[in-house]
């Protein structure tokens, strides 16, 4: 059976992000797309709204998923709509899925915080672009650099994009998701604050941990990351031919 892999990108990225894992998959003869959110991208002229990136995720599954099973993967901001769509009421065709540096609550005085802190990094000469170029310089290998920021950085949709995010109800979404999950998380992620309670509420998850890796776990292990798709691919396999599902 044909397995397609939709991935979504974080905020202030896009789909260049995911350029390593598109090429691995694709020597693999995996079938893959990366998507655009609204504000991000090629559609950086867009408006950033909960309800047009969801239509964004779910268009790319159900096209997906007219050539057989999906794995959906989602890092960051990406990973927390993606949980809660594949956590939605009524279930979207996903068939396992990926939520990568996303295991923390949107809501209360962190979000608050991180907003702030937001504000005032855009308010820096060149909307604090050369700080985070310095800080990108010295963290992401040579493979990954150039991808991360090569569709632009969507500073105009960060604060409409994380103001939506506060409110996602993740905690009913993860208890509804029944499909393999895997939460994969840099050891020195800022967001791994809700880890354990994400893999509690989910009867088929699984943590990840990468030892030595940021927030940015895609750019910065790459071939780990790569690796780890690999796993859930067998693991689909491995169902799908009536095997163990782990």
């Amino acid at each position: 059976m044909t397995t397609t892999v939709v991935m979504v990108h974080g905020i202030r990225t896009s789909a260049t992000m995911w350029r390593s894992q598109l090429a691995h998959l694709a020597d693999r003869g995996v079938a893959a797309v990366a998507v655009d959110l609204p504000g991000h991208g090629t559609r950086m002229a867009e408006t950033f709204t909960l309800e047009t990136a969801w239509a964004t995720i779910d268009d790319a599954v159900r096209t997906a998923a007219r050539s057989g099973e999906v794995l959906l993967v989602g890092h960051s901001m990406g990973g927390l709509l993606c949980t809660a769509y594949v956590g939605a009421e009524d279930p979207p065709p996903v068939d396992a899925y990926i939520g990568a540096s996303c295991t923390a609550l949107p809501r209360g005085a962190a979000l608050t915080t991180y907003r702030v802190l937001a504000r005032g990094f855009d308010r820096l000469p060149g909307r604090g672009f050369p700080i985070a170029e310095w800080v990108l310089d010295r963290t992401l290998p040579d493979e990954t650099r150039a991808d991360f920021g090569a569709g632009g950085y969507a500073y105009d949709a960060q604060d409409a994009a994380l103001r939506s995010l506060s409110i996602l109800d993740l905690l009913a979404a993860l208890r509804r998701i029944e499909v393999p999950t895997w939460f994969i998380n840099g050891q020195y992620d800022q967001l791994r604050v809700n880890e354990r309670l994400f893999v509690s509420l989910v009867p088929h998850a699984e943590l990840v941990v990468v030892p030595r890796t940021s927030h940015l776990v895609t750019a910065m292990r790459p071939r780990v990351f790569n690796a780890l798709l690999d796993v859930a691919l067998a693991t689909m396999a491995g169902r799908a031919s009536g095997g163990s599902a782990r």
